[in-house]
This record gives structure tokens, C-alpha cells and sequence, in this order.
């Protein structure tokens, strides 16, 4: 009972509750399930009895076995230093420094602590995997993961940074703990981290489609896969649609009138008259305001459902929390848009 107190981080009030309300703790205490579990003063008194004197001794029993097994052998800890608060200062310098020769100064001191961290993890992994247990072997083959990451970071830096090298985006490592984080360029409004997410939408405002891309492709390449995903679903192509600026291109237009789309408006024109995309100048005004609509709507989705900003790690995580979270907005927007039964 002693460590579930510590465990649950509670009082012995909410210890005793626990005591009665979980199965689980109970087993855990050891206790009889056909008695009645001890209240919150039983608790308090008995725990408390135990002297420091008691659970030393309690504790080296614990580290005896510990060390019959094998995980503990007493010898002295790998030589380690913590070099997070230099390498942080180190990085927020490179960032504030102006001149290539500069900024390469303080990126060697910054490759050096690196190099230095690397270490620590190197000899530190055969004695890890000595030991032979889950735990460790988990342990090792998350090590080993980061070293590699770790390299390509060291690799893309000493080619940027010294070597004046172009490294192609699809080659950078721009997060340790996500490497599959894409890099997103929005010309004039920065560059931005994640991945590109292409949707489509219907008079409804129900999501329609969603397809979280690989890299950073351009959005006019992505127009036509888009429209032949709506028709192999649908069985027909939409008789009208609208497109960002960015889906913009003689030649997606050109396509989407081939699938049969009588009307197809681009929010920028790139080159094209506003003739060529619909004979109907009502039509084009309100395509265009369809999609002016279509970005509150994504505006609605990311804010209250949550795609702006994934926690669950790694890229199928990543795509399955996109298409939860348009699920549920799609979920909620039916409920309120179907008429009642009667």
C-alpha cells in the first residue's frame, strides 16, 4: 500500500477509494478480496509505522537481486556530462550571428558537443546490450536510431554549413523525434514543418477527401490526382469546381474539362481569361466565393478538431490522427445538417 501511495501520487483518502474501487490495487496490496480493504486512519497508521531503518533493509534485498540478475553490478557510471544548456546557447548564437564565417565558428563548437554526446551514447552501448533484457534491448535499438539520424544531421550540416552545398530537402532530417517531418515552403509566408495536406470539400462543408502527401510537391501537380480520387469514388465527375490559386495551370484546366467539369474557376487566373474557365461570369463569382468559404471551413476543422497540430508519433500515426480528426468533424457537421426524424 506503502507504494501504491507513492505510485498514484495520492492521499490516504484517495488511496483507501482506490483500494475499494480497483481490482487491480487490490491485487496489487495483496489484499483479501473478501475482506473489507483498511480505511484512510488504518492506512495512514500502519503505513507510517514503518521506520527508515526498515526500508533500507527492504531496499537491499531489492538491490541484491537486482544484482543476482545481472542489472546491477555496483561498478562506476559511464563518464557523462549534459550538454543541452551549451548546445542550446550554441545554436541561438548561430541563428543571431551575421556572416558565413561566423556563423561556421560557431557551428564547429556546436558539431563538437555533438560529437562529444555521440560518444557518450557509443560506450555506452555495449554495456547496455550486455545486460540482456527487454528493457535494454529496447534501450539499444532506440540508440542506435538516433546515431544514425544523428549522423545525417552532422552530414547535412558540414555539407551546408562548411562545404556551401544545396542539400535537397528530401535528403534533411529536420526533427529527431519525427524524421519523417516534411519541410512545407509558403513563399512569402515562411517555411513551416509537417506535412502538406490536400482536401476537398462539398456544398455541405463535409470533408469529401483527404490525402496527407509525401514531400513537399506543388499544389498544381496534386489538381488532377484529386479530381480522378473524386470521380473513382463519386462515379462522376462534379459539374463545377473551385481551386486554390496554387492548383492554377492551362493545363489542369485543360484536364479537368477533359473528365467532363463544365465549369472549373481558379482562384488566381495564371495567364488565363476568366472566359476560358467558365462562359457564365455569375458562375465564376460565385465559384470564387465558394472557395473564399471552403477556408473557414478548414479554418473550423483545424481549430476545434485539432490537424493543425499532431501528437502522435511517426507518419502512420500521423496520417490515421488526420483522417480521425476529419471523421469527426464530418461526424458532427451530418449531425447537424440532417433533418430530424420524425
Amino acid at each position: 500500500c506503502a507504494v501504491l501511495l507513492h505510485l498514484r501520487q495520492a492521499s490516504y483518502r484517495e488511496l483507501a477509494f482506490t483500494l475499494v474501487d480497483s481490482r487491480s490495487a487490490q491485487r496489487f496490496a495483496r489484499l483479501d478480496p473478501s475482506r473489507r480493504p483498511p480505511k484512510k486512519s488504518v492506512l495512514q497508521a500502519t503505513v507510517g509505522a514503518l521506520r527508515a531503518a526498515t526500508w533500507e533493509t527492504i531496499n537491499r534485498r531489492l538491490l541484491d537481486e537486482a544484482q543476482k540478475a545481472g542489472v546491477e553490478k555496483g561498478a562506476a557510471a559511464i563518464d557523462f556530462h549534459d550538454h543541452c544548456r551549451a548546445a542550446k546557447r550554441r545554436s541561438l548564437e548561430a541563428g543571431s550571428k551575421r556572416g558565413a564565417e561566423r556563423r561556421a565558428k560557431v557551428y564547429r563548437k556546436l558539431l563538437r558537443l555533438t560529437g562529444q554526446t555521440r560518444g557518450y551514447v557509443e560506450n555506452a552501448l555495449p554495456r547496455v546490450r550486455a545486460v540482456n533484457t527487454l528493457w535494454s534491448a529496447h534501450w539499444v535499438e532506440t540508440a542506435e536510431m538516433y546515431l544514425e539520424l544523428l549522423d545525417r544531421v552532422i552530414d547535412q550540416t558540414e555539407r551546408r554549413v562548411f562545404r556551401g552545398e544545396k542539400v535537397p530537402a528530401a535528403e534533411k532530417v529536420v526533427s529527431l523525434f519525427e524524421p519523417h517531418t516534411d519541410i512545407i515552403v509558403k513563399s512569402k509566408r515562411g517555411t513551416h514543418y509537417g506535412h502538406k495536406i490536400n482536401l476537398s470539400t462539398g456544398r455541405s462543408g463535409l470533408v469529401l477527401d483527404a490525402v496527407v502527401e509525401d514531400g513537399n510537391p506543388a499544389d498544381s501537380a496534386r489538381c488532377l490526382p484529386m479530381l480522378e480520387r473524386h470521380v473513382e469514388h463519386y462515379g462522376k465527375p462534379p459539374s463545377r469546381a473551385a481551386f486554390d490559386g496554387g492548383y492554377a495551370s492551362r493545363e489542369n484546366l485543360e484536364k479537368a474539362k477533359d473528365l467532363g467539369i463544365e465549369h472549373v474557376v481558379f482562384h488566381k487566373k495564371r495567364g488565363m481569361k476568366a472566359e476560358d474557365m467558365t462562359p457564365s461570369s455569375w458562375l465564376y463569382r460565385r465559384l470564387k466565393n465558394f472557395r473564399a468559404g471552403v477556408e473557414a471551413n478548414i479554418s473550423y476543422l483545424k481549430r476545434c478538431f485539432g490537424p493543425g497540430r499532431c501528437l502522435w508519433r511517426g507518419l502512420k500515426r500521423f496520417t490515421t490522427y488526420v483522417h480521425s480528426a476529419v471523421f469527426a468533424h464530418n461526424l458532427m457537421r451530418l449531425a447537424r445538417l440532417r433533418p430530424k426524424l420524425a
